[in-house]
């Protein structure tokens, strides 16, 4: 085979092959007359299921540093947190001084609203303090930093010492990752006759009133939302809506990025993406991740659902993976509201994943700073307890919004913004909700099936949901209902036959046949049962998904190549990939003999009873890491029969 220089992937922080195991990212490589950075040609984005996301509006979780609270304007800040549209106190000292807490929880990854700096001054009696109003996307907003760390006195970029970066310190000491909120589609509204006014690192650079080099759109508000043009190009709530036909918009916006990609950042999460053309968030995309492969990116399409056909084409085509709305709204509907058809409304939108190209990798949801939360919907802990177990287990990337673990709610005007957005006041780590947070969030880093596998239901009644998690060898069955206690007479579980002991209440359950039989579920009760088999081990682990293909009952995936671990094109030796729902399969190939070296694949498909189907392309080219995690994601090519 041909020699080429090492390369090292980037590993996720918890790898499931072991979790406590840490590589080394460095690339080593010979010096070549074209010197080549092959960790940027050969290494994907980092994996992201296994992580459990808290979202924090910064504001709004801790005051660390009582010095900054009233930061360039006082009159903004309200010491006595009576005025919900202005600022409280919290800021980076404070995430900071919360991190044992969070981890403690099982908290791996922390989502913080936009920390850039901010216009000061009240629109509609509301400051900026949710982020999205941003006066310059280079500096950070000095409520959130050190008094000595004034962005007006200091390059924010050339200055590597503040708060931030010793959160960010602070986070990957504890293998946790920091997901920075950014909106690329709009500043700030109109303001006493000022509106969006930017700046590149303290230097005006755009002002919507004084627009001669064409950096915002000036088509007003939209008035048809049915629309699709009016929607990506007039104004949201009249804020100023940037042009993305203007060039330099787009390389300001993405240097900005880059910069605190550049100080740790680890993930993004990205608003409003619906009111920007896709085209612009693949170039985006693509810059971003040229310059950071192992970035994962999610976006902010609001009620997104299967059956939308842009905001799924957004989700497969963007570049970047997305919030779940649909599902968001069928939890609520189920579990907070009552809804007659319970949990049959949260399956169809299961039933729908093939849809998406990667539906383990959307970011689930029970509430946000934006909708009422869970228990202003319905204040009963037991119901609350319920969704948390099911966002928990079932496919996705889960995400609490802060201070649901001390069940913080405050239902003024029926919880509406900005009353989802109380001040967080109890850290007590001793709540049930804490404690499943934890414990589920351990068996999402252990059991595979959790955070890649497949989502089976089993049972189901408008109250009663049985489901199984499935990958390789790893199975994790879960039973929840809604309403009282009931018994169900036989229900298979895929667990192998034995005694298993619920995760959450340690109990015990004797499995026969692959089957519990009068399985007794209490009020509001939840059952998780894992069993973790043996897992892929290998120098490179290559995680494989491949979608777009359309299989029958009985036909298999399998991957073939010009190496070893592929069969050395012997249909027979190839490797087999899992079925994972009606667009995706997926397995992970261990690497040994081939790790670091060039490869050629394809797919074929298996049909019982008549010959193979085999991809009509030239074979796939991929260089496999010397060591690590990676993956390829492909979609299937039209095949041609053997």
């Amino acid at each position: 085979m041909e020699t080429l220089p090492t390369v090292k992937a980037t590993p996720a922080q918890h790898e499931l092959t072991d979790p406590k195991v840490e590589i080394d990212t460095l690339i080593t490589a010979p010096q070549q007359e074209t010197e080549i950075d092959l960790e940027f040609l050969y290494t994907r984005d980092i994996e992201f299921r296994q992580e459990t996301i808290y979202f924090v509006v910064v504001d709004r979780f801790y005051d660390g540093d009582p010095n900054n609270s009233e930061g360039p304007n006082p009159e903004l800040y309200d010491p006595n947190a009576q005025e919900w549209g202005k600022y409280w106190g919290g800021d980076l000292q404070g995430i900071i001084d919360k991190l044992d807490y969070l981890k403690g929880m099982g908290v791996t990854a922390i989502w913080l609203t936009p920390l850039f700096e901010q216009i000061e001054d009240l629109f509609i009696e509301s400051a900026a303090i949710h982020g999205y109003w941003t006066k310059d996307f280079k500096r950070l907003n000095p409520r959130f930093i050190g008094q000595d760390e004034d962005p007006s006195l200091n390059k924010t970029q050339e200055t590597r010492n503040t708060t931030f970066d010793r959160l960010i310190d602070e986070l990957h000491k504890r293998k946790m990752k920091l997901i920075l909120d950014i909106v690329c589609n709009h500043s700030s509204p109109d303001i006493s006759g000022v509106k969006g006014e930017l700046y590149d690192d303290g230097v005006k650079i755009a002002d919507f009133n004084d627009d001669k080099d064409h950096w915002y759109h000036h088509y007003g508000e939209v008035s048809n939302w049915e629309d699709e043009w009016q929607v990506q190009n007039c104004e949201l709530s009249g804020l100023a809506t940037f042009n993305e036909n203007n060039n330099d918009y787009r390389n300001y916006i993405k240097l900005a990025i880059k910069q605190w990609l550049d100080r740790g950042v680890d993930a993004l999460r990205v608003d409003t993406v619906k009111h920007m053309p896709i085209w612009f968030w693949q170039e985006f995309i693509a810059d971003i991740q040229a310059h950071r492969p192992d970035v994962f990116v999610f976006g902010e399409w609001i009620f997104s659902h299967p059956l939308d056909d842009l905001s799924v084409e957004f989700a497969n085509c963007s570049g970047m993976s997305m919030l779940d709305f649909g599902l968001c709204v069928a939890i609520r509907g189920a579990l907070a509201q009552g809804a007659e058809g319970g949990f049959q409304l949260i399956q169809d939108v299961f039933d729908l994943d093939y849809r998406y190209n990667g539906a383990t990798e959307l970011v689930t949801f029970i509430d946000n700073h934006d909708m009422p939360r869970f228990q202003s919907l319905n204040a009963d802990p037991e119901m609350l307890r319920v969704a948390i177990a099911l966002i928990m287990t079932s496919r996705g990337i889960p995400c609490i919004y802060y201070g649901t673990e001390q069940y913080l709610h405050d239902d003024t005007n029926g919880g509406n913004d900005p009353y989802n957005r109380p001040m967080m006041t109890s850290w007590d780590n001793d709540t049930e909700i804490y404690r499943y947070i934890r414990l589920l969030s351990g068996l999402r880093r252990l059991n595979p099936a959790v955070s890649v596998g497949s989502h089976q239901q089993r049972y189901i009644t408008p109250d009663v949901y049985c489901y199984v998690r499935r990958y390789g060898e790893c199975t994790c069955f879960v039973a929840m209902t809604r309403g009282e206690t009931v018994t169900i007479d036989t229900v298979m579980t895929d667990l192998p036959d034995g005694e298993h002991t619920c995760v959450l209440t340690r109990r015990k359950f004797t499995v026969e046949n692959g089957e519990i039989r009068n399985l007794e579920l209490g009020r509001r009760d939840v059952i998780v049962l894992s069993h973790i088999g043996e897992r892929a081990k290998a120098k490179t682990l290559v995680r494989v998904q491949l979608n777009g293909v359309n299989t029958q009952l009985g036909e298999r995936i399998v991957v073939m190549g010009d190496c070893p671990e592929l069969g050395n094109w012997d249909i027979g030796k190839a490797y087999p990939l899992e079925y994972i729902n009606a667009n995706t399969w997926f397995a992970e190939i261990p690497f040994e003999e081939s790790a670091g070296k060039l490869i050629t694949y394809k797919y074929a498909m298996l049909r019982e009873g008549r010959s193979p189907l085999r991809e009509n392309i030239v074979a796939r080219r991929w260089v496999v890491a010397s060591e690590g995690t990676v993956k390829w994601r492909d979609l299937w090519a039209s095949g041609r029969e053997s």
